[in-house]
């Protein structure tokens, strides 16, 4: 079974500094000015990031998850910009990426099984982020619970959850705070939000969105939404999800080991069959994954027998698993209703086994779905270095930044290239605003189905743009509020250290 090295379960070594993070920001630290402080120098690196002499870094044990995420995060923007794009009222055929392969007849090579997962992975990418979120934020409580080191553990989730609200909010406040303001400076006009009649009405409609939006038990159909980045709906649901393994952790810190692993698989039993809960399912058995990684390293401790039984199999029963998990992650998602999931191929009879309790069929899939994968990955070799790689663990690094911008690119800069190339809203929303921009540089419509011509020249621009800015902001809004978060924490304290090299912020954030 993959595990974690020993120093991340003795609590001590590598792991302190080197540990993967749920919406976290991996890699080096953020590099120290010079003593000669040179001004050019700091603008070319914020204007041009990447240095191509950097030696390559010691890989940590979970640096797959980095890669993973990362990774997830680039099919998320994949995702949106072949919806935005394919739905415009000339193309207008983007329901067929959210079906199956043969859905009313329409054979597409884009929506083939496994390959749909590259066009319209945003739904699977989304429910790994919350596996990957339960299993590294669980890592250092569960190590310190398995080796009795309970008051360090009280230390350690004083301190996690201290931090998570800023950490997840605070690089929303400033990036939407700049979005809404650029409309008004600049006089952008944007498909999303028609600006409002003055700065400041805008600026108190954003606060109160905001409040509202980030109150962690805001009730209605709309309390995880924000009309100023709808992409930003899960990260709500990332902090309750934290909020959920946080408080497992505490809870079940005295109990036996087979107990606790039992009360891990109720609670996602739970949160899945029960009630309608199904990010809190996810976050479970990330958790639950993590426990059974870090027990697996233990030779003195409980470890569920069965599962040693199946160690000389798990090639075999990884490979399929793999397998699944990717006919699972192209769920039919373009409604919320069974009935849709059971008219598409394949589906008929996998939708009978949806629960009563889950009200958009697509996450119950999307559960199983995403923990295959997660599961799968360190223990296929060719997949694990795959998210390895120093692009992943560049997607990694970003990702968080990568899910915030994402969205405002598309819908001012993406908006205009989409429409220059052809394609074009014929009516509604933007025909105006846009129609200077209306096929001012055709290119063909031809190819196959979301692999069109006219969709892939303009990543050339798009792309490297996203990602540039998405660098920018991890470096210039993410990496400080992170410190932010952990300086705000020592302060609580009197100035003094909750726990092993807090004065290393940055690091130590990355285990959260």
């Amino acid at each position: 079974m993959h595990s974690l090295q020993q120093g991340i379960l003795d609590g001590s070594g590598d792991g302190e500094n080197r540990g993967t993070s749920a919406w976290g920001i991996d890699g080096a630290l953020i590099p120290s000015l010079p003593s000669k402080w040179n001004p050019l120098r700091v603008l070319k690196h914020v204007l041009w990031p990447f240095n191509g002499s950097d030696a390559p870094k010691p890989l940590r044990p979970t640096a797959y998850l980095d890669g993973l995420r990362g990774f997830c995060a680039f099919l998320v923007y994949i995702h949106h910009n072949l919806l935005w794009s394919h739905g415009s009222a000339n193309f207008g055929k983007a329901l067929a990426f959210e079906n199956a392969f043969g859905w009313r007849g329409e054979f597409y090579f884009a929506t083939f099984y496994g390959i749909r997962n590259f066009v319209t992975g945003g739904h699977i990418g989304v429910a790994t982020f919350y596996v990957i979120s339960g299993y590294v934020l669980t890592t250092k409580p569960l190590a310190l619970v398995q080796s009795g080191e309970l008051l360090k553990l009280g230390d350690n989730l004083a301190s996690a959850f201290f931090r998570r609200w800023f950490r997840l909010f605070l690089p929303l406040i400033v990036t939407t705070f700049i979005w809404v303001t650029s409309w008004h400076v600049f006089g952008i006009w944007n498909f999303n939000c028609p600006p409002k009649a003055t700065v400041g009405e805008e600026l108190w409609n954003w606060y109160v969105e905001f409040k509202n939006f980030s109150f962690l038990f805001k009730e209605g159909p709309n309390s995880i939404w924000v009309t100023y980045n709808t992409h930003l709906w899960s990260i709500p649901l990332e902090m309750r999800g934290s909020v959920l393994v946080f408080m497992a952790s505490l809870a079940l810190s005295r109990a036996t080991t087979r107990a606790r692993l039992l009360c891990e698989v109720f609670l996602a039993w739970y949160f899945l069959y029960i009630v309608d809960g199904y990010y809190c399912a996810l976050f479970m058995t990330g958790m639950l994954q993590a426990d059974l990684d870090l027990l697996a390293r233990r030779p003195d401790g409980y470890f569920p027998r069965f599962l040693r039984r199946l160690e000389p199999y798990k090639t075999f029963l990884f490979y399929h698993a793999f397998a699944i998990s990717m006919f699972l992650a192209g769920v039919p998602s373009s409604t919320n209703k069974v009935e849709d999931v059971r008219a598409n191929p394949g589906w008929y009879w996998l939708s009978y086994l949806k629960p009563q309790a889950v009200f958009d069929p697509k996450w119950f899939f999307l559960f199983w779905g995403a923990n295959l994968l997660v599961a799968s990955v360190p223990r296929l070799g060719w997949l694990k270095r795959f998210f390895e790689s120093r692009f992943c663990q560049f997607l990694g690094r970003i990702s968080f930044s990568l899910y915030l911008v994402h969205g405002p690119i598309l819908s001012f800069l993406g908006d205009r290239v989409y429409h220059a190339v052809g394609f074009v809203r014929t009516a509604g929303v933007g025909v105006e605003q846009l129609a200077w921009w209306a096929n001012r540089f055709p290119l063909p419509l031809t190819g196959p189905y979301g692999l069109e011509l006219a969709f892939l020249l303009p990543q050339l621009v798009l792309l490297p743009f996203t990602l540039w800015v998405a660098d920018v902001v991890t470096r210039m809004v993410d990496e400080p509020s992170v410190k932010f978060a952990a300086w705000l924490y020592k302060r609580t304290l009197g100035g003094g250290v909750a726990e092993p090299k807090l004065e290393d912020p940055v690091a130590l954030m990355r285990l959260e």
